[in-house]
Parts: structure tokens; sequence; C-alpha cells
């Protein structure tokens, strides 16, 4: 039986599995009741279980029959602080959590993935480690486990790693995408506080007014980024909050803000880091008042090996046919810690597209947004293309 016909038999499993994982969404570092779902769904199979330390990670390798390298396969499982108004049947039952960006269909793709190629195991030239991540969305879970060691797990050097990201929208569902090089932006975020006098709304020359010097600022940024960064290598900086005063007759002392900040190259990056700050402090002393400023360094860029994006490539159109397969042109707006993984071992993140049947996915709600809606039918797609990578990519790197 093809690996393609034995996911469809796994189908229905795997997708009992996803809807009791977006029932119950967990948040951050610690999913003790994921952790528990998922190591019951690996139970039985012939893998070599470490559970995380410091967060409920999962790291289960298995061990093929025949000598050879090893490659890592990656799932998140955490959720997002979303308050859920999907409509789905099977929709979250804890109050301010939500799985808005799919990572329940990572982690059953990845189950399933586990019991293909476990059921696989005559064919395999070496090890698969199968990366069971908590804490993508913005905890650094992706860090936390390659310090606690899952890029060793196979006790041996990883020769690729790959992960695949569903999208509720822009994709019809079931098509594969991906590219050669940035796949995926930098993101940090820089946290302002402008601090100036506080004083009465009609005296405002008596007080040193701090709102009108952010609102400046805010605005200089959008404007420095324009001409400070090639229309071909961007940068994206978005205020997303701004809070300042308690009432209208009243000069507050402090106005801030936050911004998130994505870059797609090393060298934007390092500009942004540098120039953000000197930006923001410059306005303010200029007004004579003081700017307070942190840049938080989050996730780097995700880069796909050019090599191991045209073998995945291949796989994917050998396995699901070449109109179900894309090599996108451009690298997508939000970020990934699996840009940790890559920065160690040649990787590749493809994206596959999950909107509903029926739906326009121009039109569908995005990843984030309460009322995301993930179509269960590419679970056996997921756990096939995950497993065909991993047989092909070993099989590659024995007859080296």
């Amino acid at each position: 039986m093809s690996i393609t016909e034995r996911a469809r038999e796994l189908q229905p499993e795997l997708v009992e599995l996803r809807r009791a994982l977006h029932r119950e969404p967990e948040l951050g570092l610690t999913l003790p009741r994921t952790q528990e779902k998922v190591l019951a769904a690996l139970d039985g199979l012939p893998l070599e279980i470490t559970l995380g330390k410091d967060l409920s990670s999962v790291t289960a390798v298995l061990r093929g029959t025949r000598p050879g390298g090893a490659v890592l396969l990656r799932g998140d499982m955490d959720a997002l602080p979303v308050t859920e108004n999907s409509g789905v049947e099977y929709a979250s039952q804890v109050p301010g959590a939500m799985h808005a960006c799919g990572h329940d269909l990572h982690t059953a793709g990845l189950v399933g993935a586990a019991t293909l190629l476990a059921e696989r195991r005559e064919h395999l030239h070496g090890d698969v480690v199968f990366m069971f991540q908590p804490g993508e969305e913005g905890h650094n879970g992706a860090g936390a486990m390659i310090e606690e060691g899952v890029l060793d797990a196979a006790g041996k050097p990883l020769d690729a790693a790959f992960a695949l990201h569903v999208a509720a929208n822009r994709l019809p569902g079931g098509l594969v995408a991906t590219r050669p090089g940035t796949v995926t932006s930098a993101s940090d975020v820089l946290r302002v506080t402008v601090r100036g006098k506080g004083g009465h709304g009609s005296t405002p020359y008596s007080a040193k007014d701090p709102i009108p010097v952010a609102c400046e600022i805010v605005t200089a940024i959008q404007t420095w980024v324009t001409r400070r960064f090639d229309l071909f290598d961007p940068a994206v900086v978005t205020v997303g909050t701004f809070h300042a005063g308690t009432q209208q007759n009243v000069i507050p002392e402090t106005a801030t803000f936050e911004a998130t900040v994505r870059s797609y190259s090393q060298a934007a990056h390092e500009r942004l880091v540098e120039g953000l700050p000197r930006l923001v402090r410059g306005i303010a002393e200029a007004h004579g008042i003081d700017a307070e400023v942190s840049y938080d360094v989050m996730y780097p860029v995700t880069v796909n090996a050019p090599d191991e994006t045209a073998f995945a490539l291949d796989t994917a159109r050998e396995l699901l046919g070449g109109d179900q397969v894309w090599q996108a042109p451009d690298p997508a707006n939000g970020s990934e810690d699996f840009a940790f993984v890559t920065q160690r071992v040649p990787g590749v993140m493809l994206l596959v597209g999950a909107a509903p049947e029926g739906v326009d996915a121009t039109t569908a709600p995005m990843n984030h947004s309460p009322r995301a809606v993930f179509d269960d039918r590419v679970l056996g797609r997921q756990a096939a293309l995950l497993s065909a990578l991993a047989e092909r990519r070993l099989a590659r790197g024995s007859a080296a």
C-alpha cells in the first residue's frame, strides 16, 4: 500500500485527534493536556520518546532498519489567546484560547507521519526525529527544545529538517507552496515610552506633552522605513498599541506604544535593530523629552536551503501532482521559530492551503482570526507529505 493510500485510511483517526486538540487548546510552553493526547496517539509505536524538562515538548525518535543518516520533522502544538468565533461544532471549550493558527492540524499531521513511517521502518535508511513543539507563538519553544537537545536526539547529525504550516486563506485547500531562500520574515518588537511632564491641558507651554512627540515618532518611523530600505528588501513596522492620558484636559506624564517589526534579510534586520531606537531617541531629544526604548529581537528570518527546497518541491509534485504544488514568488509575512532549526540544519518550511471546501481562499478569514476555519481534509495530505519527505531524503542521503 502506498503512503497516500495508507494516509487516507488514517484520515478519520487524525480528524478525531485534531478536533480533540481543537476543543482543548493550551497556550505557551506548558501544554500538559496536549502532551497527554500526543503521547496517547503515539502509544504502541516503536519510538524512543523523551519529554521536555522545562516545557511540555515531546521528542520521538524512530530508528530505521537500514543504516543511514537522520532527518527531523517538526509540528508545533500551542494555541493563541483568542476567543473563538468560528461556528464549528468542535470549537474551543476554553475561554480566551483557540487554535487560530492551525497548530492542531500540525500536531495531528505529525502523529500521522509517525504512524506511517513506523509502519515503513524497513524502508528507512536511517532515523527520523519527530519534534512536537510547544510555544511557537512568541515563546521560542523551538529554541528551548534545541537547548534541551532535540537536534541531537538521533545521536548523529541531522541531514535535513522539514515542517509544514497550514493557511486558512490565500491558498486553495490542499495546495502546497514554498520557495528557496527567505520563506518567512524576521519578527521583533519595538516598545517605546515617551516621558514628559504632566500639566493642565489649557497651558501646554508649562508642561512637556508626550503625546504629540509620540505621534511624531510613529509617523517618522513610517517615513524612515520607506526611505532607508530597498523596495526589494523591505521592512514593515506596524504600531499595534498606543496609550496615553486619562482625561481630555490633562496632559499626561507618558505616552507609550508598541510595534511589530518585520524584515526579510539579515542586513535589513541589523539596520532595524540599530536604526529604530536611534530614530526614536533622536526625535524625543529634539523636543527636550526622554524616550525609553526597548527593542526585543524575537524570531530571525526563516531561510529554506535551496537544494532541500528543490528536493521538497519535487517530492511534493511526485506525491500530489504538479498542479497541487506551487513555487511561491515571495516570502510570507508571518514569522516562525522554525528559523532557529534552519539556522543549524538545512531545512524547508512548506505551506499547505487549508481553506474549507467551497470557500473563496482570497476572502476567507486568515490565520489568527477568531473566525479562522481550517479544513480537516488536509490532514492525510500533511501526514503523507511529511512521511515521503523523510523517507526519500534518507534514501537520497544513503545513496550519496
